[in-house]
């Protein structure tokens, strides 16, 4: 079968580093193929390079057949290429349809915008993808889901012959997920060609038709995907056998920590729960069902309206994510981008924004040693691949930013650190390097919250673990009576009523 797209022999090289050496990549008419690699192996730089974002140092580019190198995005856009981005790029001040068709509005004959066709097709595509909205919404009502699914809706408006999806259901709910799944299939059987780029190897098996391996910016093989299993992919994108995924750490936690009565806010509704010293707790739900919103009253982030709040003895009150830090409590973003980091700062600077304090002279100077050599400490500890610690962090990988973002709430000394997604885009290796850490702050006496809608990561990692369901304590579980049927159904609320109807 002759491919629609083809990468041949890539090279890119950027100062001190070498992103493609030999990269290859064939895309093929009502197929999906998936491009998996660590973070670092270069996925994002060859889209990038294909996209015309940045121009190949060597290789070739085939685009139906033919020698070819875009200008820049909108060039490879309407060639044909679509490409859904992991971050989302859309005006949240404008509605879907706004976004969906922004500088392609629909036209009458005397020059104004024709709106009712507008909403209509956009309606349309909504529709496809199992939206409940009208397009007439504003995005910044939207949740980051629907965002993202606003964002497929995007790209489906350009009939594009390949579409390229970066972590697609990263924000997606299970049923938005399917409905994507849906979609591909219809996509496919349309010919269109579709590049899955994710970490989610269970997404990988269910969708995708074949898989291309990147390591360390070179091509490593393609192959189709029923001829593989989960550890053999794996074991080709890391280059070793990965024992024990999910490697708990058991050890007998010590006295109360942080306790929590009744605590109620912004979609929280009277939550109450303990958390040991060198204790795990895991937290489980469907997404948007409160869990987030939880973790960010008992940091600040997010008013409480009612409720007790105890650390070490000692009732604690949290206006702001000031008050979090200074009391000890750490949070640690599900959105690294916008709440996590500054793109536009070094490691460095990322790294110590919180901690400033404890590198200050007073007067406004800093201990500017300490404060490097304290970065340089995390960078190590974490095996953060950077070439230096002033390189600008937006220029890092997915994974080793989540890692500086974990290593700059730990330089606070934190007594509680509540870890939201820790591993959300983050490769089966860094994720194993991620896991080690977290287990090592526990062994050291470390209280963590960790939020996870990976139902395996809970159970693998948590010594216990509790369910939230619209906004509620819906389950509470430990490390033996948990199984992934019983988190289910506390999620779904399925064990409430079962409790409800027990009680009368």
């Amino acid at each position: 079968m002759e491919p629609l797209l083809q990468l041949k022999g890539i090279d890119k090289s950027f100062p001190g580093v070498k992103a493609l050496s030999g990269a290859a990549l064939n895309v093929y008419p009502g197929r999906a193929m998936a491009l998996v690699g660590e973070n670092g192996a270069g996925k994002s730089t060859m889209m990038k390079v294909l996209t015309g974002i940045y121009t190949k140092d060597a290789g070739s580019l085939l685009w139906l057949g033919k020698e070819t190198a875009f200008s820049g995005p909108k060039a490879s856009q309407e060639a044909g290429i679509g490409i859904i981005h992991q971050e989302l790029n859309l005006i949240p001040q404008l509605s879907i349809a706004e976004n969906i068709f922004l500088g392609r509005e629909f036209v009458g004959h005397f020059g104004n915008i024709d709106w009712k066709k507008m909403y209509r097709e956009a309606d349309k595509l909504l529709a496809k993808l199992n939206l409940r909205y009208t397009s007439e919404r504003l995005v910044g009502e939207l949740s980051i889901g629907d965002q993202q699914m606003v964002e497929i809706a995007k790209v489906l408006s350009f009939e594009s012959k390949v579409i390229i999806m970066d972590e697609p259901t990263d924000a997606l709910t299970d049923t938005e997920t399917e409905s994507l799944f849906r979609v591909i299939r219809e996509l496919k059987a349309q010919g269109c060609g579709i590049v899955y780029i994710s970490h989610r190897m269970k997404e990988i098996f269910e969708v995708c038709d074949d898989v291309t391996v990147l390591r360390d910016g070179q091509f490593i093989a393609e192959r189709e995907v029923s001829t593989l299993t989960e550890d053999t992919l794996i074991e080709m994108m890391v280059g070793r056998k990965l024992e024990d995924q999910y490697p708990h750490l058991d050890k007998q936690p010590g006295d109360i920590r942080l306790r929590v009565d009744n605590v109620s806010g912004p979609g929280v509704k009277a939550v109450s729960f303990t958390l040991r010293k060198g204790e795990i707790l895991g937290v489980a739900e469907l997404m948007g069902a409160g869990r987030t919103e939880l973790m960010k009253v008992l940091y600040g982030a997010l008013p409480r309206s009612g409720g007790y709040v105890a650390l070490d003895g000692r009732e604690v009150v949290t206006r702001s994510p000031q008050d979090g830090l200074a009391n000890g409590i750490v949070y640690i973003s599900e959105d690294r981008k916008r709440d996590g980091l500054v793109l536009g700062m070094s490691v460095k600077e990322n790294m110590s924004l919180n901690a400033l304090r404890y590198f200050s002279r007073g007067a406004g100077s800093l201990k500017h040693k300490d404060e490097q050599q304290a970065v340089q400490d995390f960078i190590r500890l974490f095996n953060v691949k950077t070439p230096s610690m002033e390189q600008p962090i937006g220029l890092l990988s997915g994974g080793n930013q989540q890692k500086v973002a974990i290593a700059r709430g730990l330089m606070t000394r934190p007594k509680v650190l509540i870890l939201d997604e820790p591993t959300r885009g983050v490769d089966v290796g860094a994720k194993k390097e991620i896991y080690q850490l977290i287990n090592q702050f526990k062994a050291e006496g470390l209280s963590i919250i960790l939020v996870s809608s990976e139902m395996p990561e809970v159970l693998g990692m948590s010594d216990r673990i509790m369910v939230i369901h619209e906004g509620r304590l819906s389950g509470e579980f430990s490390r033996e009576e948990a199984t992934q049927e019983a988190l289910m159904a506390a999620a779904v609320g399925k064990l409430n009523r079962v409790n409800q109807e027990l009680d009368k």
